[in-house]
């Protein structure tokens, strides 16, 4: 029988969403904290400065990046950031989102 540390970090998903670019195209990334790697996406989502998220920054054909964290089917975390935002822990948990999912096309 799992723990249940194990099992309530087993429901932890990350969904990272860019829309906007050229094309205006949406693509969704969604990862899922297994038991095995709960540990590792829960340090990669504490270490975001979510409560310092400030408002995107808007301009023609840049990406705006949406980013939730969800833990047992209820979002816990969300952030919206310009593509320039997108950077140290930001960046790391995009990337690590990115790998660990294939991109999903969202309907308009």
């Amino acid at each position: 029988m799992p723990q249940p540390e194990a099992a309530s970090y087993e429901r932890l998903a990350i969904v990272v969403v860019r829309s906007g670019g050229i094309a205006g195209l949406s693509k969704q990334w969604r990862a899922e904290a297994d038991a095995d790697h709960a540990a590792r996406w829960r340090e990669l989502v504490e270490s975001c400065p979510w409560d310092a998220t400030p408002a995107p920054t808007a301009g023609a054909d840049r990406y705006q990046w949406r980013i939730e964290v969800h833990h047992g089917g209820a979002p816990v975390h969300q952030a919206r950031l310009g593509d320039a935002q997108v950077e140290g822990a930001w960046r790391t948990l995009v990337d690590e989102v990115r790998q660990a999912a294939r991109p999903q096309p969202r309907g308009h």
